[in-house]
């Protein structure tokens, strides 16, 4: 269920970057190939096509990284247990 939270977590906060990121790559690449402003086709491009792929991305990527961390912290929390715990001794 941790994992799963995670990658919920993860692909809001990813999706949220992404679409920053793709705003600032599309105004970039207008600014750089001087796309014409005629009617807001520029600003049609960057909210159109740049935010929505840059929050896709974004998504997918962020899901699969927070994914995996919580998926190996599980793996390490497992395998990191000493035996010291289970007797219930305290460490000196």
């Amino acid at each position: 269920m941790k994992i799963a939270l995670f990658v919920l977590l993860g692909l809001l906060l990813g999706a949220v970057g992404g679409a920053a990121l793709g705003i600032g790559a599309g105004l970039a690449w207008v600014e750089i190939f001087k796309t014409s402003d005629f009617e807001g086709y520029s600003g049609m491009l960057v909210f159109f096509t740049f935010m929505p792929a840059g929050a896709m991305i974004g998504g997918l990527g962020g899901a699969a990284l927070f994914g995996i961390l919580a998926a190996r912290d599980d793996e390490i929390a497992v395998e990191s247990e000493s035996p010291m715990h289970h007797q219930g001794r305290s460490p000196k």
